[in-house]
C-alpha cells in the first residue's frame, strides 16, 4: 500500500472517529446538564439568537419522517456501507477532498446511528405516551434562531453530515473526475 493512500485512510478514520466521539460526548454533556426536552429552559449563549436546548428526533432531516427510526437506522447502515465501498472499491481514498468529506459523513452517520439504536440508554419521561420505554431517537441540543423562527435543533453529527455533503458538492463542481 502506498504511503499517501495509507495516510488518507488514517485521515478518514481520524475524522470519522473523532467526529463521532465529539458528537456523542457533547450529546451526553448537554443532556446531562439540561435534562430531557422541556425539563429546562433554553440556555442562551446569545439571547434570542443562539443557545442550547435538548430535543429528541425520531425522524430525520428537520424532523421529517417521525416514528420511522428503524427505517432511518437501516438507511444509515446502508449509507455507511456505501461510503466504505466508495472509499475502498471505487478508490475515493486516492482523493484528499473525497477522503475528508467521506470521513465527515461517516462520523455523522455513526453519531446519529448510535442514538437511533437507543445505545445512549435514555428512557421516555413520565407524562410521555411511552413513559419508561427506551428512547430510539437522535439527541439534538444546538438551537439557532433566525429572527423569531427557531431553526430545527441539531447536533455535531448533523453538522458533520452537512459539512461532508458540502465538500462533496464542492468536489463535484470543481474537481470532476480528477484525483489529488
Amino acid at each position: 500500500m502506498k504511503a499517501g493512500l495509507l495516510s488518507r485512510i488514517l485521515v478518514f478514520l481520524a475524522i470519522a472517529v473523532v467526529g463521532c466521539g465529539l458528537d456523542l460526548w457533547t450529546k451526553s454533556l448537554w443532556f446531562e446538564r439540561l435534562g430531557m426536552p422541556l425539563e429546562q429552559p433554553v440556555w442562551w449563549v446569545i439571547p434570542g439568537v443562539f443557545g442550547f436546548q435538548t430535543s429528541l428526533n425520531t425522524g430525520a432531516l428537520f424532523g421529517i419522517g417521525q416514528e420511522y427510526t428503524a427505517v432511518f437506522a437501516l438507511l444509515s447502515i446502508l449509507a455507511a456501507v456505501a461510503v466504505l465501498v466508495w472509499m475502498f472499491v471505487y478508490r475515493a481514498a486516492e482523493d484528499r477532498l473525497l477522503t475528508t468529506s467521506l470521513g465527515c459523513v461517516m462520523g455523522g452517520i455513526f453519531g446519529n446511528l448510535y442514538d437511533r439504536l437507543g445505545l445512549h440508554g435514555l428512557t421516555w419521561p413520565e407524562g410521555h405516551l411511552e413513559a419508561g420505554e427506551p428512547v430510539y431517537a437522535v439527541r439534538d441540543w444546538i438551537l439557532v434562531m433566525i429572527g423569531t423562527w427557531p431553526w430545527p435543533t441539531f447536533n455535531v453529527a448533523d453538522s458533520l453530515l452537512v459539512v461532508g455533503a458540502g465538500l462533496l458538492l464542492w468536489h463535484a463542481a470543481f474537481h470532476g473526475e480528477r484525483t489529488s
